[in-house]
């Protein structure tokens, strides 16, 4: 089991964008997530910042249909807050 302090670190990427993006999901769904879309959460941390950006912004698809679930989630939720 992955340790809530060690995810908090982990989606802390060095942009206001991607911090908020991947905090707010981690904070507000991640204890509701089944566990296979926590899976995917962990494989989506183990991107590189500058593709995890077009991914979660809706610019590009990854192959997997779990992550781009997953993405769209994430990118939902972001729209959802103020």
């Amino acid at each position: 089991m992955v340790r809530p302090a060690h995810l908090e670190w982990r989606c802390r990427r060095g942009t206001r964008e991607l911090d908020r993006l991947l905090q707010t999901w981690l904070h507000e769904q991640y204890d509701h997530a089944d566990s296979l879309e926590r899976q995917t959460f962990l494989e989506l941390l183990d991107w590189q910042d500058d593709e995890l950006a077009r991914l979660l912004l809706g610019r590009v698809e990854s192959a997997n249909p779990e992550m781009n679930a997953l993405a769209g989630k994430i990118r939902a939720l972001s729209l959802s807050r103020p």
